[in-house]
């Protein structure tokens, strides 16, 4: 079997958006980025670790982006489609570098495990570390719980800095035990860091199968049973009502999940944003707002935001 793979010439600014994009809108198999600040983080390690700059092929000036698909997939319409997406992050504000857009067709073999050498221990807070499925770590504090995660083919590894942010607003909120929908679970890591903190019950949801796999696995791998997934889009179909609403996913989807949160929220009840670009923000503060929502905390981490939201009082 064959795959196909869409390589994009950008900047490192657009690589959540393109994740996200790729995977939620476009159903493709997996996702990966190079990104030129790998290689030289690499080469600052105390180890005896050597990066050789110029002996690299193929070295991305900024990040290379690679989405894979079944090599039945459209290629140009696809291309099209990445290309329409690529002005409309540039219309945002965002860097979106060269935009070079290449296209080939691979063996489906190792590309899944061949970027595991740069993903390392996330040493996140006093409470939480990130640990891949395949490194050991003792943590500095008996205390400090462990997000054990494969990624596989879900978005969600905890570099980025709007999983951080959201992973910050659930350690604020998370003070007794309260339920918790993660809306648009990618990897699960949302969810499982909300049942390590303390959630008596989460459930993950999100459109894409394999979300749902990964989301499971990795719940399985932390020893979580505290954890259900429902594949479907943000909350359409779900039941019940939560203490927490947390959803890391761009400002075009918030939009669409604001007016579903009222009836999914129990009373004095919290929801937590991230993935929004700074120059967005006015458009999830006026839907926010229509729908009687107000923002108790901002946080900012380069150009993305996150949010602590409550109803507004009557």
């Amino acid at each position: 079997m064959k795959l196909l793979a869409i390589k994009i010439e950008t900047s490192h600014e657009v690589e959540d958006a393109l994740s996200i994009y790729s995977q939620d809108n476009l159903n493709a198999l997996g996702t990966e980025a190079r990104k030129r600040s790998d290689f030289e983080q690499a080469g600052w390690l105390h180890d005896s670790t050597v990066v050789e700059m110029d002996e690299i092929k193929d070295l991305p000036k900024d990040m290379q982006f690679i989405a894979y698909f079944d090599e039945e997939a459209d290629r140009d319409d696809l291309v099209n489609k990445f290309k329409n997406k690529l002005n409309e992050l540039k219309s945002y504000g965002l860097n979106t570098g060269e935009e070079k857009i290449t296209t080939s067709y691979i063996a489906d073999q190792d590309w899944n495990t061949a970027w595991q050498k740069y993903y390392h221990v996330i040493d996140f807070s006093r409470h939480l570390a990130i640990v891949p499925e395949w490194e050991d770590y003792k943590p500095a504090f008996s205390d400090q719980k462990l997000i054990k995660l494969d990624p596989g083919l879900a978005f969600g590894t905890g570099n980025h800095q709007t999983t951080q942010l959201a992973m910050m607003g659930l350690e604020r909120a998370i003070v007794k035990p309260v339920s918790v929908v993660d809306v648009g679970t990618g990897s699960g890591i949302l969810a499982i860091a909300a049942s390590e903190l303390g959630a008596t019950n989460v459930l993950a949801t999100d459109i894409s199968d394999e979300s749902m796999t990964a989301a499971q696995q990795n719940a399985a791998l932390n020893g979580l049973t505290n954890i259900k997934t429902q594949k479907t889009s943000l909350l359409a179909d779900v039941d019940g009502k939560f203490d927490i609403i947390v959803a890391n996913i761009l400002a075009e989807i918030l939009l669409d999940l604001i007016p579903q949160m009222n009836d999914h929220l129990n009373d004095n009840g919290q929801i937590i944003f991230s993935g929004i670009d700074y120059l967005q923000l006015p458009k999830i503060e006026k839907a926010l707002d229509e729908n009687d929502f107000k923002i108790d905390l901002t946080m900012r981490q380069g150009r993305w935001i996150g949010l602590s939201i409550t109803r507004k009082e009557k």
